[in-house]
């Protein structure tokens, strides 16, 4: 086992993976930028490591800067957490270069699974179902070749990254230039990589993700699906699971094909195979993360399984200590996104209490929410033994959540989790669409 690990990233997700770290005897070294100096992640880890301004280019996405500090604290492994660097092959190949070990997959497995196009082609031989669409396409008009062929509306899409970006909808021949020129800019500028791919649009459809933990000895496990259905521009607001959408039956055979897969395609660490789930039950692919996604937290309330300490165990070479057969899937956890509206200062926070609640987050009172970066302030999650007592709770941590001085999306949320098309499990990727 590792005794120091530096988590290069901030917020949430770095409080979170420094708090597994304790709870493992491990030893933390926090990396941040100048406007992340006063942050919450710095006052808990052991060491921390001013990496440069406050534009993530200059700090967060600095890989030798942050090599860097890994080197001058002696720290033997990194943990990305999500977004920046967790998808960087060239940085995980870096890491290694200087004895340093990536926690995620290694670099020629991230390369090849990241780019979603070819992931596609690989996936058509594990047995699941692939969503009919093309190789990265390198034009404008060869993306309308495309669309002709599959048939409008049709999806576009960037090859590398995630989180919604480089995505553009298509519903006619006379949309394509304008919506290739968008999309391939975005995913420059999101990731450093304008290709992109167009796909066939399944309409109506649910957004349903399996989570995978797989170790170096080949086993693979599935801890449970996730409805990821609640989206605004292609950005999650809200998660749950089980997905009310899928009876037994179908998740058994999906966990199945998804742990078939993830053996086939050589895969070790955590990750999430994501699909879209149409009215007549089928499940098609669209593509895997190969990190730890915004959501695991409301997973590990359902399964108990902490997934940060897992990643960790498996970079560190430790196979898995249960077996699918060991991982329960009862009851129901719901996770809320809670976003700043703008920038501000926190002036109170008051977090729900009682048992199965949780709010990961980063904010203590005074916390500056700067421009720099993703508005994601934490995330609330509640467990109960049925959907009907879920629902109940999220509804009663939400109005008692206060955060004040930064405006928030609670109230929304609270509307989303009373509306009847979520409180009947009715709902699909149309539904903020129609708010």
């Amino acid at each position: 086992m590792f005794s120091k690990i530096l988590i290069a990233n901030r917020g949430e997700i770095a409080v979170r993976i420094i708090r597994a770290c304790k709870e493992m005897g491990v030893a933390t070294v926090a990396v941040y930028s100048e406007a992340d100096k006063d942050a919450l992640h710095v006052a808990l880890a052991d060491q921390s490591y001013c990496i440069g301004g406050p534009e993530a280019s200059d700090s967060y996405l600095n890989e030798q800067q942050i090599i860097s500090a890994a080197l001058l604290s002696c720290a033997q492994a990194i943990h990305p957490g999500y977004g920046f660097l967790s998808e960087n092959a060239h940085f995980a190949r870096l890491c290694r270069k200087q004895g340093i070990v990536f926690i995620g997959p290694d670099p020629d497995s991230m390369e090849r699974l990241s780019d979603k196009a070819l992931l596609k082609e690989l996936v058509k031989h594990t047995g699941l179902t692939v969503i009919p669409g093309t190789k990265a396409v390198s034009s404008p008009e060869a993306a309308m070749k495309a669309a002709d062929q599959l048939g409008y509306p049709v999806m576009l899409k960037a090859c590398a990254g995630g989180g919604g970006r480089g995505i553009r909808l298509i519903q006619s021949r006379e949309d394509v230039e304008d919506a290739y020129l968008q999309a391939a800019a975005e995913a420059v500028s999101s990731f450093g990589d304008g290709s992109v791919y167009v796909e066939k649009y399944i309409f109506p459809a649910r957004h349903v993700e399996l989570q995978i933990l797989a170790d170096e000895a080949g086993n693979v496990v599935c801890l449970g699906d996730r409805d990821c259905s609640l989206q605004r521009r292609n950005q999650k607001l809200l998660e749950e699971t089980p997905s009310p959408a899928v009876n037994d039956s179908q998740r058994q055979d999906i966990i199945k094909a998804a742990i078939g897969a993830t053996k086939q395609l050589g895969y070790v660490g955590a990750g999430t195979l994501e699909f879209l789930l149409d009215r007549e039950g089928h499940f098609w692919f669209m593509e895997m993360n190969v990190r730890l996604q915004v959501e695991h937290c409301v997973t590990e309330m359902l399964t108990s399984i902490d997934l940060v300490k897992w990643q960790i165990r498996i970079a560190a070479g430790i196979p898995l200590s249960f077996t699918q057969e060991d991982i329960p899937l009862t009851g129901t956890a719901i996770e809320c996104r809670i976003n700043a509206g703008s920038c501000g200062r926190l002036e109170m926070l008051h977090v729900p209490g009682g048992p199965s609640v949780r709010f990961d987050t980063y904010l203590i009172e005074g916390t500056a929410v700067s421009p720099y970066y993703d508005s994601l302030l934490g995330k609330l999650i509640v467990y109960a033994k049925t959907r009907e007592e879920a629902l109940r709770k999220i509804r009663a941590a939400l109005c008692e959540l206060v955060i004040r001085g930064i405006p928030t999306n609670l109230e929304e949320q609270l509307c989303i989790v009373e509306d009847e098309r979520f409180t009947s499990g009715s709902y699909d990727l149309t539904f903020m669409g129609n708010r």
